[in-house]
């Protein structure tokens, strides 16, 4: 009898607000109302290669149903697992060692195993501090797994076992090195969805319907801003994987038969890069005339007119698009390799083919100043996406960025707790304090609701404008007038 594996992201609260850890590539607390929630792919991919390896699994995402801690744990013991795997993070370790601690209370015979983004437990001094804890997966550890249990089960020889930190026979804690990133990502079963609340996971860009399906076609990103935890900590490399388009247009028909999803967003690290293989997708989901609106995350600078045409044309309705800053030495600095003008281009024939652009900005790149805050919201302005998002930025342990600040004394705590990606400044730059950054961020906020609350009759303008030039855009006449209509009805969206 194979061993029983429990996976779990664990329900993680703070009052009026709920932690997103697992599938977040920014681990954060959300307002209890609000309805963005990350679907876990790693766990998800995890318990199914296991699956297919023949271990009985549970996987519970504490997060998406809203349980409390009692019924997690509960559930948890109650399927007596012989080994749990925990997705945890930097902010919310306190959390996760609690629950792990209480799981291991009530089944003494389990392995703790931790996985997820947090650098400091790749280390063999974790689990000297955590003794709990009895192996660390680093990274990609959804196709390591296997290895490992297996491993546990035959008491076989764990310094082959690639990403792994535990202890060896004489309770020695060891780091065995980081194999090569995941290369076929077609031999990767498909996420184990039946275990989870599927129409609760939200991420709708552009107004996509919900209840949406989210996918991913690629992993990894070949770009190397500072600040970007994933490829620094989750990949260990810049390197860009995709998948076969059929086999994601295979999954995504499925998946849309079996639950009845309205939509689908492609959450990539960065979706649209490789023309080719934009085109080939394209074309199988207009072949499949699955005539679903869709959404990606996506560089501004990664494709070109026709690309964003054809995937138009395939149903794309949404679109995110990481800028961080209306300051180009801010960007450079940080080595995002993004020329604002580019973006303002891209934005623009975004808008103009009819597809809704939402742009994320942060404040505290190496740099920030208040004239670089200043330029940032009034980039974001005259952008004008249909939504925007600005945060602080949090940087991760052992991302460059980090790195950075430590060297500079620009860390203002290393209380793990406090880097949730909230409101709350961990950071200072050369010329403006914590506070000052946390200001920034409600005066972007305050300007940004004031833009929206006239964009209406600038939009009147815009309009007008567009009809005394007769060789202007017809894709952005039909644009306009649709939005403005929609606007009437729905003055402020």
């Amino acid at each position: 009898m194979k061993m029983k594996v429990f996976l779990g992201n664990g329900p993680w609260l703070r009052k009026g607000y709920y932690g997103v850890r697992a599938g977040s590539r920014w681990p954060h607390f959300e307002e209890a109302g609000n309805t963005y929630l990350p679907f876990p792919f790693y766990l998800a991919y995890a318990t199914a290669i296991l699956e297919r390896a023949g271990y009985p699994c549970l996987l519970i995402d504490g997060v998406a149903e809203r349980i409390g801690e009692d019924d997690y744990i509960h559930r948890a013991v109650k399927f007596q697992p012989d080994v749990t795997i925990v997705e945890v993070s930097t902010a919310s370790l306190a959390t996760d060692l609690r629950q792990a601690q209480k799981i291991k209370n009530a089944c003494p015979h389990t392995s703790i195993v931790f996985c997820g983004i947090h650098l400091d437990m790749y280390r063999p001094g974790f689990l000297d501090e955590f003794p709990l804890v009895d192996f660390v997966l680093k990274g990609e550890y959804d196709l390591v797994a296997p290895k490992l249990l297996a491993a546990i089960e035959s008491g076989g020889d764990f310094s082959t076992i690639p990403n792994l930190v535990y202890r060896d026979a004489e309770g020695k804690s060891r780091e065995n090195d980081r194999d090569k990133s995941i290369t076929d990502l077609d031999a990767i079963p498909w996420p184990a969805r039946r275990h989870l609340p599927m129409l609760s996971y939200f991420d709708l860009p552009g107004g996509i319907p919900a209840p949406s399906l989210q996918m991913w076609s690629s992993r990894g990103c070949p770009f190397k801003c500072i600040f970007c935890a994933w490829p620094q900590i989750m990949y260990g490399d810049n390197k860009y994987r995709t998948r076969n388009p059929i086999d994601v247009v295979d999954e995504i028909e499925a998946m849309v038969k079996e639950y009845g999803f309205r939509s689908y967003y492609f959450d990539d690290d960065t979706f649209n890069i490789g023309k080719p293989r934009l085109l080939a997708l394209c074309e199988e989901i207009k072949k499949r005339n699955l005539n679903l609106p869709w959404a990606a995350m996506a560089r501004a600078d990664t494709s070109d007119r026709e690309t964003l045409v054809a995937l138009k044309e395939a149903g794309l309705v949404g679109i995110k698009y990481g800028v961080e800053s209306g300051s180009q030495e801010l960007v450079d600095a940080a080595q995002k390799s993004l020329d604002l003008g580019k973006v303002e281009e891209t934005v623009r024939y975004t808008r103009e083919l009819g597809i809704n652009q939402h742009l994320t900005f942060s404040f505290g790149l190496p740099g920030e100043t208040w004239e670089t805050v200043r330029k940032t919201i009034d980039f974001a302005k005259r952008l004008n996406p249909e939504t925007v998002q600005f945060s602080i930025m949090t940087p991760f342990p052992g991302s460059t960025f980090y790195k950075l600040l430590e060297e500079d004394n620009k860390l203002l705590t290393k209380d793990w707790s406090k880097y949730d990606g909230g409101t709350t400044s961990v950071i200072r730059t050369d010329a403006m304090s914590g506070e000052e950054l946390e200001k920034a961020l409600c005066l972007a906020y305050a300007e940004w609701d004031r833009h929206k609350f006239f964009r209406p009759l600038k939009d009147f303008r815009h309009l007008k404008r567009v009809l005394s030039r007769p060789k202007n855009s017809w894709h952005t006449f039909k644009f306009l007038a649709k939005r403005q209509i929609k606007r009437l009805v729905q003055p402020n969206p």
